[in-house]
């Protein structure tokens, strides 16, 4: 289950560094401790994106300078996204780095139903390896096109499917699994001298760690259940933490999207 829930920026202009997630992951996890209920406190199967909008980018970060902005919260648990979306449309507003935000519509975008072979961009950074506090394993590059990369994600993936309940075993040729890079936009992004992959922050109970992220469109070969979970779950570590959520490649997710609740309807209800 993908919501896209829609805010109305108080103050245009408003400041928040390029890699925010951790901020909003502070924001949810507030919510949730707030709320009291102990069933979703540290629930880790679900991921979102950074804050959609227009910007301008500055030395320091981002400009936010639309009057609206977006942001994608999904998970595998309906009754997880029912808890967080009402929690986060009851909020009167939310404050992410210097910029302020009003919670104003939720949408839900439609089900998608999977093949063997689907394309994807990453609309936030996918992370191999969990960071630990003084240690720089999680740090280390690992080039997209090796069959270490796959594995990685194979590995951490299966490992979230059974921690979530599902049972692999019974998936038809669950260890078919392959990502394949675009190769053509990784060479492209090499001539530039641009990176698509950065050190990013993580922070662990106000410890902060670091780890690699890596941001590039990718073919994914694997059994249409492991797609649809890494789809609404994310893909990779620390997927609640903001990091591994992708979005189906040439394809309009606003296009797929019907209403799901109000702020207005959640506050009088």
């Amino acid at each position: 289950m993908r919501i896209r829930i829609t805010f109305k920026v108080k103050n245009r202009g408003g400041l928040v560094p390029f890699h925010h997630q951790y901020l909003i992951a502070q924001v949810f996890k507030g919510l949730l401790l707030a709320e009291g209920d102990s069933a979703y406190k540290n629930y880790a199967f679900f991921s979102f994106s950074g804050i959609k909008g227009q910007t301008k980018l500055s030395r320091n970060g981002l400009h936010y300078n639309s009057r609206k902005v977006t942001i994608v919260v999904s998970s595998a648990s309906r009754e997880f996204m029912d808890h967080l979306v009402k929690l986060v449309l009851r909020a009167d507003e939310l404050s992410i780095g210097n910029l302020t935000i009003i919670p104003e519509i939720a949408e839900e975008e439609q089900a998608v139903v999977f093949k063997r072979e689907t394309k994807y961009v990453c609309i936030s950074p996918l992370v191999l390896l969990p960071p630990a506090f003084n240690d720089d394993s999680a740090k280390a590059f690992i080039p997209p096109e090796t069959d270490e990369f796959s594995d990685l994600l194979y590995d951490s993936t299966i490992t979230r499917m059974t921690e979530f309940g599902i049972d692999t075993s019974k998936i038809d040729e669950v260890q078919k699994f392959q990502l394949v890079p675009d190769a053509g936009y990784l060479q492209k992004i090499k001539s530039s001298g641009k990176k698509f992959a950065r050190i990013y922050p993580v922070y662990d109970q106000d410890v902060k760690c670091e780890a690699r992220g890596y941001t590039f469109p990718f073919t994914l070969f694997a059994a249409p259940e492991v797609q649809d979970f890494i789809f609404t779950c994310g893909l990779g570590s620390h997927c609640y933490k903001g990091f591994g959520m992708l979005d189906l490649a040439h394809s309009d997710p606003t296009a797929r999207a019907v209403l799901y609740a109000t702020k207005e309807q959640l506050v009088t209800a």
